[in-house]
């Protein structure tokens, strides 16, 4: 009998390859895959690699490749109905009956889908006329490529009331069958006319890469801005995620994945190597969200920056708190207000874009900001309502082993919220472009204090970093803000930091030998003789004075990631649960952002994830 796609595509996705052949073989997990000895041939090492997100295991030996079903086939001799049967079973699910209406609409989808197919070549070929000249004209100008406009399949509608209805019924299609497949609409008095009309279309496929519905984008000031087909047998927009289909394996390969808002964000993703998929017009579903968590564990949430899309951001946390799993979440990305990820491409290069995306919250620093800032907690009665509703967010999850592990979390912050304020020394930053330095530091001379800060950084390496800084001056410009937060734990070298902020920023054009006589001016002429001396940068020749520019900045970039990122992170941890309580604590947030950002601009991705 003949199975709907759709429901073997259910099976395949509810139940993992791992999970059965792990029920006969012992498994060994290889990142986000799994090895095994084959059973199809006599293995004497593991050669067969089970990959869940895609669905299929493979041995590199025998070549023995396949899905679930076909496992239980070969290894248990089962007829393809009974793995299904065994499988549904495992699953909760009910295997349809092939009941001749079945099979009539089973094959009545499959005619859709090769018409919705159809019309997409139509709506590309359309898009190369004279009537598609300003859809083409705006995707130019938004900055797609030839190759990205193909890849995404890119379309126009012409604004004609039925120029799609003559198209198809010169190629046999039938008024209804267009109405049934969501491309024409038909009223009560029984006209009809094309569903998308003077848009620039963005085919919508489903995970393999078939063109179910479409999504509409009108040039000018016409309402609605942006229209989706309407259900159909095909297409549910609350199970679909666009883009999927081109972003499932380079998010597979790469273990990034960014949850964009609309059609432009995705391309324009895509188009920079970065994995996007977005929703179409609705809140993030439970059935996207499990789609989202079958090709990565922590997509990234990354909508605008505005409140709508705040909003939105809030809805999604909802929607997936109660379906956390281990090792599933999600994380957050907040972007400037009134930009998008598309903005946020063309100001910064896609570099930039990385460098924000690696400093995206996870979903319990998300929830317990976005609930603190809900209302106020300055008054006992307001902490207690702010405990008791964060408290409540945790006992939504449904898995009591996250449940647990996230009250845990709570409880923590909230018995750190209870303790007496601590008085903040003044760092010292960046204002309007300006350095203000910190007070002279205080001596901290006990061996305990010398210990604790030593595990973050050792003195030589903090002795390397301003050596190259005295050096070369003009590394400032890009790292001074990374610098100025960047605490030391020396107090005699952090003195010497802030003193060199001070100095260069009331003379930003002083070069190293003007630098260096200000500081043996200032006092530091042993400091400054001992740290530019050649024993000390013997193991560093990037901070030494012949070193040429870029190989400086390499070097103090390197350097500063490596020891100075722990540090950083943890003053942003912290900054980020005191954001809501002042103005000077949000700027110190976003001073901390800039700083981390800086110093990982020369690292790659798989460094500072």
């Amino acid at each position: 009998m003949t199975l709907p796609p759709n429901f073997l595509d259910e099976l395949r996705d509810r139940v993992t390859v791992s999970s059965v052949i792990g029920r006969k073989l012992k498994l060994e997990r290889k990142g986000r895959e799994f090895v095994s000895l084959c059973p199809f041939h006599n293995d004497s090492k593991p050669s067969l690699s089970i990959v869940d997100d895609k669905g299929f295991y493979h041995c590199f030996a025998c070549g023995a490749h396949g899905d679930v079903i076909k496992f239980l086939t070969e290894t248990e001799g089962l007829k393809f109905m009974e793995a299904v049967e065994q499988l549904a079973s495992l699953a909760g699910m009910e295997v349809p009956k092939a009941t001749p209406e079945e099979q009539a609409r089973d094959e009545r989808r499959r005619t859709l889908q090769e018409v919705v197919d159809l019309a997409c070549r139509w709506y590309e070929r359309q898009l190369r006329t004279s009537a598609g000249e300003a859809g083409l004209a705006y995707l130019r100008g938004r900055g797609l490529s030839e190759a990205t406009i193909a890849r995404f399949r890119l379309g126009w509608a012409p604004d004609d009331r039925k120029a799609l209805q003559r198209a198809m019924k010169a190629e046999g299609v039938e008024v209804d069958t267009l109405v049934e497949a969501g491309l024409v609409k038909r009223y009560d008095e029984g006209d009809t006319l094309d569903y998308m009309r003077g848009r620039v279309l963005f085919p919508i496929t489903d995970r393999r890469g078939r063109v179910i519905a479409f999504g509409g984008r009108v040039l000018g000031d016409g309402q609605p801005k942006y229209l989706n087909s309407p259900d159909t047998p095909l297409f549910h927009k609350g199970r679909v995620l666009y883009g999927l289909a081109q972003a499932r394996e380079p998010a597979h390969k790469s273990g990034t994945l960014v949850v964009a808002e609309g059609y432009m964000d995705v391309i324009a993703l895509d188009q920079a190597g970065v994995p996007a998929v977005a929703q179409l017009g609705t809140a993030l579903t439970e059935d996207q969200i499990a789609a989202l968590w079958r090709i990565t564990p922590e997509p990234t949430i990354c909508f605008d920056g505005d409140a709508a899309g705040q909003r939105a951001a809030q809805r999604a946390c909802e929607r997936a708190l109660p379906m956390l799993t281990p090792g599933h979440s999600m994380r957050f990305m907040m972007l400037p207000e009134g930009q998008d990820p598309d903005d946020l491409i063309k100001r910064e290069g896609v570099g930039g874009f990385r460098r924000v995306l690696v400093l995206a919250e996870p979903m319990a620093d998300f929830l317990w900001a976005t609930e603190l800032a809900a209302a106020p907690a300055d008054t006992p009665e307001r902490r207690a309502d702010f405990f008791k509703r964060i408290r409540e967010r945790a006992r939504a999850v449904a898995d009591r082993t996250v449940q647990q592990a996230y009250a845990d979390e709570i409880e923590r912050r909230i018995d750190q919220m209870r303790r007496p304020p601590r008085e903040r020394a003044n760092r010292g930053g960046f204002t309007k472009g300006r350095w203000t330095p910190p007070p002279k530091p205080e001596p901290r001379g006990s061996r305990a204090a010398r210990a604790r800060v030593g595990t973050v950084l050792a003195r030589r390496q903090q002795q390397i970093i301003l050596a190259t800084v005295i050096h070369h001056p003009g590394l400032l410009d890009e790292l001074g803000e990374a610098l100025a937060h960047l605490e030391l734990g020396d107090p005699f070298l952090d003195k010497l930091r802030a003193e060199i902020l001070e100095i260069t920023d009331a003379d930003p054009n002083l070069d190293a030998d003007g630098l260096a006589t200000h500081l043996k001016a200032s006092g530091y002429t042993d400091t400054v003789n001992g740290l530019l001396g050649a024993e000390a940068l013997a193991h560093a020749a990037f901070a030494r004075s012949d070193a040429v520019f870029a190989e400086a900045r390499a070097g103090l970039m390197e350097l500063m990631a490596r020891v100075g990122r722990p540090r950083l992170q943890e003053q942003l941890d912290e900054a980020r649960r005191d954001a809501a309580s002042d103005e000077a604590s949000w700027n110190r947030l976003l001073g901390l952002q800039r700083a981390l950002a800086a110093i990982t601009a020369g690292t790659s991705l798989e460094d500072v994830s």
